[in-house]
């Protein structure tokens, strides 16, 4: 079947990725007769939907790294095998709101680098996605305590674990999404996200353009 195509979003709390994705596939719709596709992590799914409301509600100490790094894995494996894969075989777009980078930065990085979480969090991607992995990572970097001021005044939100989370881990997690965007340069796009939302958005478009061709 002809392959489609898997964007990723990530960047820290108040980056601005729904919007962004949301303008992208508008975009894209306009564009493109394919079928665009906008989905979540955790999340995406109704069973990857039930695993999301344990992660991102209850106290800060609600689950140690090693559970946190489990109960992620186990929501991408539904999201990737029951919206992710069948988007991308049919030929279509899927852009998703954090994936797999979310957790190297959040669980890996955001409580301290830990080499031994770091491996555990490789191998367990390995497990669940083999050799598949997003065409382009887009990572919205925005100053730490600016993104955390936007995100939270979002009105009824009521899934403020990570966000309440002390102001070194969020400047931990905006490093490890760094680190990653240094590892892998080929699939990964770092856009300044203090800027106006058109100004992002068109740095955006330029980037899928010239990497994917859309």
């Amino acid at each position: 079947m002809k392959k489609g195509f898997f964007i990723t979003f990530e960047g820290g709390e108040g980056a601005g990725k729904s919007t962004q994705i949301s303008l992208l596939a508008s975009y894209l719709r306009e564009k493109h007769s394919k079928e665009v596709v906008c989905t979540r992590e955790p999340g995406g799914t109704i069973g990857a939907e039930e695993i999301r409301n344990l992660l991102v509600k209850g106290g800060q100490d609600r689950w140690d790294k090693l559970t946190e790094l489990l109960l992620f894995s186990a929501a991408r494996r539904d999201h990737l095998v029951k919206k992710i894969l069948p988007t991308v075989q049919s030929g279509n777009i899927i852009l998703s709101d954090r994936y797999a980078d979310s957790t190297i930065a959040y669980q890996c990085f955001g409580y301290g680098f830990n080499e031994t979480v770091y491996r555990q969090a490789e191998l367990l991607y390995q497990l669940i996605a083999d050799d598949f992995y997003p065409n382009l990572t887009i990572i919205l970097d925005i100053d730490v305590q600016k993104g955390l001021e936007r995100s939270k005044k979002r009105a009824g939100n009521d899934e403020q674990r990570f966000e309440d989370m002390d102001l070194s881990f969020h400047q931990n997690l905006k490093d490890g999404f760094l680190f990653l965007s240094r590892k892998y340069p080929q699939r990964y796009a770092v856009i300044d996200a203090n800027r106006s939302i058109e100004e992002i958005h068109q740095d955006i478009i330029i980037v899928v353009r010239e990497r994917l061709g859309l």
